[in-house]
């Protein structure tokens, strides 16, 4: 019989002070750390499109937009983890003792990898909706044109639609704002995303 390891297990106050010092960033998943490898430029060009049409459409409007590198904690199910892109009301809220972790995103978008995909449709996703003022969910598949979209229309529910069409326009209920996908897909080369070797195992993208 194989005796399987036990993962090490950190203390919040642990992780956050590696944070500070490290390269690169990790989740926090309930006392485990996960190193975030880095993403393909797929996956950055998709994540930076929908943030810079955000920005634009949200200038001088009541919401705050992040990219990548702003840590969400997540106190149900003791998350840190790093969304591709987020949408907070204003004023922001911060984690209670902190200065660079929010906790009021009302819309959240990921760029999907083959190895996270699961992980984002799922368990992120069930911790997502643990955020009293998260109301939409978007979700970008790099590959090939396709957008998962989940709307937040009464409590406990969510209406969920999905899209392939370059020219379909998608619009947003948690705040105005209007994109179409092809805009999302921008200088987006998908023969080769495709071939690219997507490693992020065991960490995340």
């Amino acid at each position: 019989m194989i005796a399987q390891i036990e993962k090490p297990t950190y203390a919040i106050e642990e992780y956050l002070e590696r944070e500070l010092v490290s390269q690169s960033r990790s989740e926090y998943r309930n006392g485990e750390i996960v190193p975030m490898t880095g993403g393909t430029p797929g996956h950055n060009r998709i994540s930076g499109n929908l943030y810079i049409a955000l920005s634009i459409a949200l200038k001088r409007k009541p919401y705050e937009t992040f990219h990548v590198d702003q840590r969400l904690w997540i106190p149900e199910v003791s998350l840190y983890t790093y969304p591709d892109v987020m949408v907070l009301p204003k004023p922001i809220e911060l984690q209670t003792g902190r200065t660079d972790t929010v906790v009021n995103p009302c819309f959240i978008a990921e760029t999907l990898s083959k190895s996270t995909q699961n992980y984002d449709r799922s368990e992120k996703f069930a911790a997502y909706r643990t955020i009293p003022s998260f109301r939409e969910y978007l979700l970008i598949d790099q590959y090939r044109i396709h957008v998962e979209h989940h709307v937040k229309t009464g409590a406990n529910q969510w209406l969920f639609s999905e899209y392939d069409e370059p020219d379909t326009i998608l619009s947003f209920s948690a705040f105005e704002f209007q994109v179409q996908i092809a805009d999302l897909y921008d200088n987006i080369d998908f023969v080769n995303s495709a071939d690219s070797h997507d490693v992020s195992s065991p960490g995340i993208q």
